[in-house]
């Protein structure tokens, strides 16, 4: 077996043409990155893919919301513009692995029709430029929804899906898609009813409604760039922090971390972090790896702590 690892950053305000970062630099040097890691990935013939991601409401919603849940079959929704199609999964490995976790007293959920937003769509468009190329296996994580899993149950939710992969004779790459630091617009518990039940009711919003929302977000990012508006900034004291104790292999120092604590210190959506951190275990539980920051830096057009990191990639085709 064979495992590499890329973590990023995926804010959907990247797709907003109209929202350019300032520091154009700063977007320049993230796509550059992508586009290093998209070359040397061609280099490795990659046989499944597994993305830890949230959902930002958009697959997965109050009405029955899991800690864990793993797709043996997913289909993208067209939040931001992004097209919806049918992922490759890996439905064998998918309920194999399913059935190994609850073995290991890890009551994951399973969905037969998973819904995957632009947390899974944005990695696999830039990093293989198709959402139906690589074999899948998509794993959703909790991170927006009160009560979540601790840091400690994730990392120890990733070491065992890394446990099992490490058996198969497979090489996999593993994604850790979201965060870092931001506090994006969602709603949150203690808003108002009509606007608590959107949580709540699964259904498709149709296009005039995704954009209606979004359009929200775009206005909120431009105030946070321009240094007014609701949201609070990303807070780099807290990515770096938490960025060392991953490269460092100090995850149980993220043990520690509690709801209250990140949504004052990072934001609502540094919960994402989760995604970081399960990957991380993931990866240790097949080789001993050094990780490699590649790229860090606040983009607050894009609400963000924008970071990417791998290990173990192949060295680009020359």
């Amino acid at each position: 077996m064979s495992s590499s690892m890329i973590c990023m950053s995926h804010s959907p305000l990247m797709l907003v043409k109209e929202l350019r970062p300032r520091e154009r630099d700063a977007e320049k040097r993230f796509y550059d990155t992508l586009r290093d890691y998209k070359a040397r990935l061609a280099a490795w013939p990659v046989d499944v893919v597994v993305v830890f991601s949230p959902d930002h409401f958009n697959g997965f919603f109050y009405d029955a919301m899991p800690s864990f849940c793993i797709g043996t079959e997913a289909r993208t929704t067209q939040d931001w513009a992004l097209p919806s199609a049918e992922l490759k999964v890996d439905a064998a490995l998918a309920e194999s692995l399913i059935r190994h976790l609850h073995g290991k007293n890890f009551d994951v959920a399973i969905s037969r029709r998973m819904q995957v937003d632009h947390g899974v769509s944005i990695p696999l468009l830039k990093l293989f430029g198709s959402l139906r190329r690589p074999l899948v296996v998509p794993v959703f994580v909790n991170c927006a929804a009160d009560p979540r899993p601790s840091f400690k149950r994730v990392r120890q939710f990733g070491e065992a899906v890394g446990k099992f992969l490490a058996q198969q004779n497979r090489s996999v790459l593993f994604i850790g898609s979201g965060g870092l630091s931001h506090d994006p617009p969602t709603p949150r518990p203690g808003a108002p009813k009509e606007v608590l039940q959107r949580l709540i009711d699964r259904h498709t919003p149709d296009e005039a409604e995704y954009r209606r929302r979004e359009s929200r977000v775009i206005e909120n990012a431009r105030q946070l760039a321009a240094g007014t508006g609701p949201l609070q900034a990303p807070d780099r004291q807290w990515d770096k922090t938490f960025i060392d104790r991953l490269l460092s292999g100090q995850l149980r120092s993220c043990d520690r971390y509690t709801d209250a604590a990140v949504d004052r210190d990072a934001g609502f959506g540094g919960h994402e972090a989760r995604v970081w951190l399960a990957a991380f275990a993931a990866m240790h539980a097949t080789q001993t790896f050094q990780a490699t920051l590649d790229f860090y830096r606040v983009i607050p057009e894009w609400i963000t702590g924008m970071a990417a990191a791998h290990a173990c990639l192949p060295a680009r085709n020359t």
